[in-house]
């Protein structure tokens, strides 16, 4: 998923992450992987979560991934918004959606789109 707003509108190389979230101390990692995956793409999802192994990231925050395989059509997300004084210093409040889009990517392609935080949880057995 790309993120939207005017920081990420111009990166591709190094600025597409997956669906994240806090867990909280109430929620289990996978439920808030669902709500977070609801929130960022609009699109609802069920089925056999699997949690994986824990991985930290590299601002020391671990991360809990978990995986699902399920068709979805990449075009069809709408994501949930934000707002943000934009320009900077204008006074003027815009909205932007959190992901302006997402899409497929083979490994080759993925591992240099992709955040460095998200990378190890994609690429880690």
């Amino acid at each position: 998923m790309h993120p939207g707003g005017p920081f990420w509108a111009r990166k591709d190389a190094g600025a597409w992450s997956i669906p994240k979230g806090e867990a909280g101390a109430r929620r289990r990692p996978i439920e808030r992987g669902r709500r977070e995956f609801q929130e960022e793409t609009g699109l609802g999802i069920d089925g056999d979560f699997r949690e994986l192994a824990p991985v930290r990231q590299p601002a020391a925050n671990a991360c809990t991934p978990g995986r699902l395989e399920r068709d979805l059509d990449a075009d069809a997300i709408h994501s949930n918004s934000f707002e943000m004084e934009w320009p900077p210093r204008s006074g003027q409040r815009r909205e932007f959606p959190e992901v302006d889009r997402a899409a497929w990517f083979d490994l080759p392609t993925a591992r240099n789109k992709i955040t460095k935080g998200p990378a190890g949880l994609c690429w880690t057995s």
